[in-house]
């Protein structure tokens, strides 16, 4: 029977667990509410527990490891979580370890965009590329690159924070303790926080009538319906993700950029936006860049966190965390045109 890895993405909202194969198939796939506030005990329960559940019924020696993904900063050299702000207590907490002796397999542990990332690049829209730029836009702004066919993790594992990019000097101030991060001002979480508090001064908006249950989904539906102001939010939102992109071209110049998250939903009605800014705040040898949506949904940090643990496998295991193998340096599709 072909090998297993245990794939776990620790969120401050979900737990997801599931059994992925060695081709990226999602074969058995569990999601539980995070006990975010209990402490790393109750989370470690709830980690054993929704691994149990994930693996019942499947012979043990298929399963060759777990790789587990969670929000930074953490060091995944050593394996610890060096203090998560959506989880009580996980700061300088040894994750690893502690989920090791609980479940009796070896563990690796990666931060949640550069799993992303890693799944993108080897088994959705960065596949066959050798520079990906992965952003996730949700509750915050995360991400990982690949450059030149290597996952870049730098000191301590903690490369890719790309939402913790100062956009406005002395901007809003963030939970990083920053003022004017990326995150603060293109996350969903701070797209919601604008919409309520515009709506609560604009009489004309159908976003007033039930404020509190304003969401993205709400925002992006009043603005299909001609909503002024709704419309006016996703114009913002998307020129405010453009501003991040532009900045990610030049640091990294990447082949694709890779949408991800719950803001990804929407693409197709932020990306014209998003080009727009791209196009008039990068350089002109980065504008003609592919921005494209993930193409693994939620399963790109589960995918992503099982490929370490298949490649550290074939490595030995000795590595932590390993680096992927090298990939092509340019689109089998590029290659097909130039021949």
């Amino acid at each position: 029977m072909p090998a297993l890895a245990i794939a776990v993405d620790l969120g401050g909202t979900q737990i997801r667990a599931a059994l992925v194969d060695e081709q990226g198939e999602v074969t058995r796939r569990v999601a539980v509410a995070t006990a975010s506030a209990a402490g790393p005990a109750a989370v470690l329960e709830q980690l054993g527990s929704i691994t149990s559940s994930v693996c019942d019924g499947v012979a043990g020696d298929r399963i060759l490891g777990l790789g587990i993904c969670a929000p930074g900063p953490l060091d995944t050299i050593r394996g610890n979580a060096l203090g998560v702000p959506t989880l009580a207590g996980f700061v300088d907490f040894p994750l690893r370890r502690m989920l090791e002796e609980r479940i009796g397999l070896p563990v690796w542990l990666e931060n949640d965009g550069v799993a992303a990332a890693i799944g993108e690049w080897r088994f959705g829209a960065g596949r066959g590329w050798a520079n990906v730029v992965y952003v996730t836009v949700s509750t915050g702004i995360g991400g990982g690159v690949v450059s030149d066919g290597r996952v870049l993790r730098g000191r301590q594992g903690m490369a890719g924070h790309v939402g913790h990019m100062t956009i406005f000097a002395n901007g809003i101030a963030c939970a990083c303790g920053n003022g004017g991060c990326w995150e603060v001002y293109g996350s969903g979480t701070a797209f919601v926080r604008r919409a309520r508090a515009r709506a609560e001064a604009d009489e004309a908006t159908s976003l007033r009538r039930n404020i509190v249950y304003v969401d993205g989904a709400a925002v992006f539906a009043a603005a299909a319906n001609g909503d002024a102001l709704a419309a006016s939010l996703v114009a913002e939102e998307a020129d405010i993700l453009g501003i991040g992109i532009a900045n990610l071209l030049h640091l990294y110049s990447p082949d694709v950029v890779v949408i991800g998250g719950g803001m990804s939903a929407n693409f197709d009605v932020l990306y014209p936006g998003v080009a727009a800014r791209v196009r008039s705040a990068a350089m002109v040898p980065f504008r003609d860049t592919r921005i494209v949506r993930a193409e693994l949904q939620d399963n790109s940090g589960l995918i992503g966190a099982a490929a370490i643990v298949f490649d550290a496998h074939r490595s030995g295991g000795a590595d932590r965390p390993c680096h992927l193998p090298e990939r092509r340096a340019e689109h089998p599709a590029a290659a097909a045109d130039a021949s």
